[in-house]
């Protein structure tokens, strides 16, 4: 199982489906080639350079962390069930209480929706907390994910940097 990178006070908690293989090899999240969530975050201004998925912990010192609905790690997200998403999204709301973060980043729109029971939830700003916090829905930053390309990854997470 992949750790947390993750603190109390957080500015932002960004959330993952679940790991995927090659971050489960690795121990670190986002670690497959192609996977484009450490661009998006240095597009966006999030971090002053490209990171590393071997530096994910530098991000605690931005006020930033990685979490996940699911912590199994699958090679794509589709082999989840929607118990597991239903049961991770209660389990995720525990960690937000816990951890307090001002804002929860969940990564894609059609786990946001089968965790939460929001069917119509669109990227960007939700009117719902969780845990207390505020949440944002971004785009999914798997390579698999082509209708999203980097440059509008970037802008999407630099419309939530903005909101800060």
């Amino acid at each position: 199982m992949i750790s947390d990178v993750i603190k109390p006070g957080l500015d932002v908690l960004f959330c993952g489906i679940n790991p995927g293989l090659v971050s489960e090899a690795t121990g670190h999240h986002f670690a497959r080639p192609g996977n484009r969530f450490w661009p998006a975050l240095h597009l966006s201004g999030f971090t002053p350079r490209l990171f590393a998925p071997a530096e994910q912990e530098e991000l605690l010192a931005l006020g930033l962390g990685i979490t996940n609905v699911v912590a199994r790690p699958s090679a794509k997200a589709d082999e989840l069930t929607i118990d597991e998403v239903k049961a991770g999204g209660l389990e995720l709301t525990e960690k937000v209480e816990r951890y307090s973060p001002k804002v929860l980043a969940v990564l894609g729109v059609t786990v946001y929706r089968a965790a939460f029971g929001r069917k119509k939830a669109q990227v960007g700003p939700q009117v719902d907390l969780i845990g207390g916090a505020r949440v944002w829905v971004l785009p999914n930053p798997s390579g698999l994910n082509a209708h999203w390309q980097l440059p509008a990854l970037g802008e999407e997470f630099g419309r939530l940097k903005a909101s800060l």
